[in-house]
């Protein structure tokens, strides 16, 4: 298959030509094919599919509230509809039962999947259950728990040890510095959230294996002058990559994000969504952020604003569903809009650096031989027009 484009976005920038797929591989671009059959994009962009790595839910389907191998498969179908062309299965802080049975289902899903699922499922990512209860956000405070390698082993059995990608922990708490050491062995990367740690404990420790830091700004310590918290370290060391989820501006207001950016660059942020699928709550839940109940209803979802309005809608109806949270897409569009992101800056958050972040760039992230057909096709205002992964083409 070869797909012709004036714009192909690769590490090297833009390139004009046919781009060749086999077996779901992108094996070239070139110059001209002679009378071969392609498929014709003309002016319309192709970049790298976008690679969420902490995203529990979204849409017709939620890892996190019904965890089971029909929701992710819900969420695979529909997130190619935002862009996403891969992702990891994010848990929360729950009971230790509860996170193995998600993750046994998990692994189902992953042994199961074909590129005509929709996005690909590249293992998980466990936030928590090792953080720090004063820093809990929604997570729930009861099943905080000190690190664990013996439950970190635990986890392995349930996901497959090679499934393990990304763990969100505390580095303050009891036992953190063998659990580093052990996890990056295992070539897990550590992610600093829900944390209270000091900028000089994460300064001691970051060697060790801490790459970054989960949904920068929310869930840590703040900056003082005189104390400078995690927030202190994620603007200082440069060496570190820094999270931002749901560009909405209701959680983390642009100004503060574009703080970041100017310290770091392109290079050292990457995005994500950290969507739940609100539609599957399995009992009420009032998100303080948006103003509204959510309350399960059978196949139904109840909404409940608290200026008043109520609204019923089914669960796994996409359209109505899709807008109780912010996609990727959305994400990235609200990024473009407050600092002007190029494509290329765009890309390397949303598709590179993650991809970089939980050690998978030998085969996603970039347009590049010998790696997967992950593509978006895109105008110049990031409208998708057609989305690609492994060489499929999606319904969209």
């Amino acid at each position: 298959m070869y797909l012709y484009s004036e714009r192909i976005y690769t590490p090297k920038g833009y390139v004009r030509g046919y781009m060749e797929i086999e077996n779901g591989k992108i094996k070239g671009i070139h110059d001209d094919i002679g009378a071969k059959d392609y498929i014709d994009y003309g002016e319309n962009i192709i970049v790298p599919g976008f690679i969420d790595v902490h995203i529990h839910g979204w849409a017709t389907g939620s890892f996190v509230h019904e965890g089971t191998e029909e929701s992710l498969e819900n969420m695979s179908r529909e997130l190619v509809k935002e862009g996403t062309t891969s992702y990891l299965p994010t848990t929360g802080t729950d009971s230790l039962e509860k996170i193995n049975s998600q993750l046994i289902e998990g692994k189902k899903a992953i042994d199961n999947y074909k590129p005509e699922n929709g996005a690909d499922i590249l293992g998980f990512h466990l936030e928590g259950p090792f953080i720090n209860k004063e820093f809990k956000g929604m997570q729930k405070e009861e099943y905080c728990l000190n690190p664990s390698i013996e439950i970190l082993e635990e986890f392995f059995k349930s996901a497959g040890r090679e499934n393990v990608k990304l763990i969100t922990m505390a580095p303050e708490l009891e036992g953190a510095l063998e659990f580093i050491h052990y996890a990056h062995k295992e070539g897990i990367q550590i992610s600093i959230g829900h944390s209270a740690a000091e900028f000089e404990e994460i300064k001691d420790l970051k060697d060790y294996g801490l790459g970054g830091f989960t949904h920068t700004f929310s869930g840590m310590r703040g900056f003082h002058h005189r104390r400078l918290g995690v927030v202190g370290a994620a603007m200082y060391f440069d060496d570190m990559y820094a999270e931002f989820a749901k560009q909405t501006g209701m959680t983390v207001k642009p100004e503060a994000f574009e703080i970041i950016y100017r310290l770091k660059g392109p290079d050292k942020v990457y995005l994500t969504t950290d969507a739940v699928g609100l539609a599957h709550v399995k009992r009420p839940f009032h998100h303080y952020i948006r103003q509204c109940t959510f309350t399960p209803d059978g196949d139904y979802l109840k909404l409940s604003y608290d200026d008043g309005r109520e609204e019923r809608i089914y669960k796994y109806d996409y359209e109505k569903v899709k807008d109780l949270e912010l996609g990727f897409l959305g994400s990235v569009k609200n990024v473009v809009r407050n600092i002007d992101a190029s494509i290329g800056e765009i890309v390397k958050m949303a598709s590179e650096n993650p991809a970089k972040y939980i050690g998978v760039y030998d085969k996603k992230g970039s347009i590049e031989r010998g790696k997967d057909a992950d593509l978006l096709v895109i105008d110049g205002l990031w409208n998708l027009k057609d989305v690609y992964v492994r060489g499929v083409k999606q319904e969209i």
